[in-house]
């Protein structure tokens, strides 16, 4: 197995490798953003933003600090890279690369584990590697491949916690588990999770030992986590960022840069229950959708919930059970918007090496009974379904890279022509403030979902000069975009014509006017 595990690991380096080279730049808000803090930390600035992409935790000028609402540790490691191969993407690639490669080998381990056997270890590892609609997010700088690791790190130690009784699995877990904390908000689950399968009945342990478990889990989580919290004391007078749980109360997802900041219960609740309703049932549709298509190759989905269902009493994996109910619940139920916005595709990346070792058990499965009954040889037929498995999953994913390439490789093109028209000193208000600063180094706010009546005001706080406008513009600013709306603080510049009929697809560049 040892010559298994170096060729698995060998082939996912070099499929990493072809995948970080297709990728030129981070390509949309959350890899810029990450990738900024990570390079301005190398180049001594350390972790501030030169720009707003939220409003929530707004500092009173620019800079300020950084990773107020999203967590660090994309940013560390990518400054850890860049500061060993130099501040550039390609060096902040390759903690995600080696993230992804680690992640298909656990995906062998998990077939070989839960299969029993060194061909659905294979399968498992193969689906991990060639994932589908994952493929472009695993060597961008996001938290895909780091969350991955870390979360299926923290769900596998906890499985083998359950199975031993062993405290310092729960330690192990919720160290992990601090870890993914620290790359994404929603990994605080985790632990919860870990809490919920310590005190878990079972096992023939009693109450005390299960909170003893359970604390060994929660102390070695505020260990790793000791150091933000001390950071965000100094910065923000607070140990974790508020605003989060702000986001349940979302009614649209443009909320999210609501200013002033923030949304409420009471504007949520009175918003009727009508409404309501409908938001979760349209994030249910989209979850459904993502659970389909993104986290079960669009084939398997069934046959991963038949081999959890058949592996239900393993307490290997209570932990992941609890953990994808668990997280598809609040993303569906109570954090709706930024769950079906994309919070659900970051987060089950901890669960894809789970599913496809369930996925190739559940498959099988199916096999295995069709076969008695349609009197298939069913070792045959387990080898053809599961070949045509991976050729399916292998054109899904080379595909999916083609088709997102060229948006996210040349999506820096309108900012670098709108630099060369501007001053070098400008702080500008613009859709996406981190590819701006990505591709011309000036800073930005982001435009808020609020009047344009607010227009001064945020520009007398950060010094802001201008103002763009795209078709990713919130609801209040559509009348500027038309030129249906006219406001004396706002000098239309200029129109980017796209040299289309379409008049969405259009920038303009407005000049804040404020009182001398």
């Amino acid at each position: 197995m040892r010559r298994a595990y170096g060729m698995v690991g060998a082939l996912a380096l070099l499929w990493g490798a072809i995948l970080a080279i297709a990728i030129r730049q981070p390509g949309y808000t959350d890899a810029y953003y990450y990738f900024n803090a990570g390079q301005r930390w190398v180049e001594g600035d350390d972790l501030t933003d030169p720009y707003l992409w939220v409003y929530i935790n707004a500092p009173d000028e620019l800079p300020g600090p950084s990773h107020v609402y999203w967590m660090p540790l994309e940013s560390l490691v990518t400054a850890a890279s860049m500061a060993v191969g130099g501040a550039h993407f390609g060096a902040a690639q390759v903690p995600s690369v080696l993230c992804f490669a680690g992640l298909v080998a656990l995906a062998f381990w998990l077939g070989a584990r839960l299969g029993g056997d060194r061909r659905r270890a294979w399968l498992a590892a193969l689906l991990v590697m060639f994932s589908g609609f994952y493929t472009p997010f695993w060597t961008t700088t996001d938290t895909f491949a780091l969350y991955g690791l870390v979360g299926a790190l923290a769900l596998v130690t906890m499985g083998l916690g359950r199975e031993s009784g062993d405290w310092r699995w729960y330690a192990l877990s919720g160290a992990c588990g601090g870890l993914a904390h620290l790359t994404r908000a929603d990994g605080l689950l985790l632990v919860m999770v870990l809490v919920w399968v310590a005190f878990w009945p079972g096992g023939g342990i009693g109450w005390t030992r299960r909170g003893r478990l359970a604390l060994a889990g929660v102390v070695a989580y505020l260990l790793i986590m000791a150091p933000w919290f001390v950071r965000n004391m100094a910065e923000i007078d607070t140990p974790l960022p508020t605003g989060g749980m702000d986001t349940i109360w979302l009614r649209g997802y443009d909320e999210l840069v609501n200013y002033p900041p923030g949304a409420s219960m009471s504007d949520f609740f009175d918003w009727g229950l009508d409404n309501i309703v409908r938001s979760r049932l349209a994030a249910l549709g989209t979850n459904l959708g993502t659970f389909i298509a993104v986290e079960t190759w669009v084939i398997l989905g069934p046959f991963v919930l038949l081999g959890l269902w058949q592996r239900r009493c393993d307490p290997f994996l209570a932990g992941v059970i609890w953990y994808a109910m668990g997280l598809h619940a609040a993303m569906t139920f109570v954090f709706a918007y930024p769950g079906y916005r994309g919070g659900l595709l970051h987060s089950s990346a901890a669960l894809l090496p789970f599913f496809a070792a369930t996925g190739v058990i559940g498959l099988d499965a199916g096999i295995a009974w069709m076969a008695q009954r349609r009197r298939w040889p069913r070792r045959q037929a387990q080898a053809v379904f599961s070949s045509a498995l991976i050729v399916l999953v292998v054109l899904l994913s080379v595909g999916v890279l083609v088709t997102r390439l060229p948006d996210w490789n040349d999506n820096g093109t309108f900012y670098k022509t709108l630099a060369a028209d501007l001053p070098p000193d400008v702080v500008v208000m613009v859709n996406d403030p981190a590819a701006l600063y990505y591709h011309t180094g000036l800073a930005g706010v982001v435009v808020p979902n609020a009047d344009p009546a607010v227009v001064p005001e945020i520009a007398a706080r950060y010094g802001v000069t201008h103002l763009v406008l795209d078709v990713n513009r919130p609801d209040p600013f559509t009348g500027l975009f038309l030129e249906q709306d006219k406001r004396p603080f706002l000098r239309l510049v200029r129109l980017y014509d796209a040299d289309t009929a379409d008049p969405a697809d259009d920038y303009r560049l407005f000049e804040i006017l404020l009182p001398e």
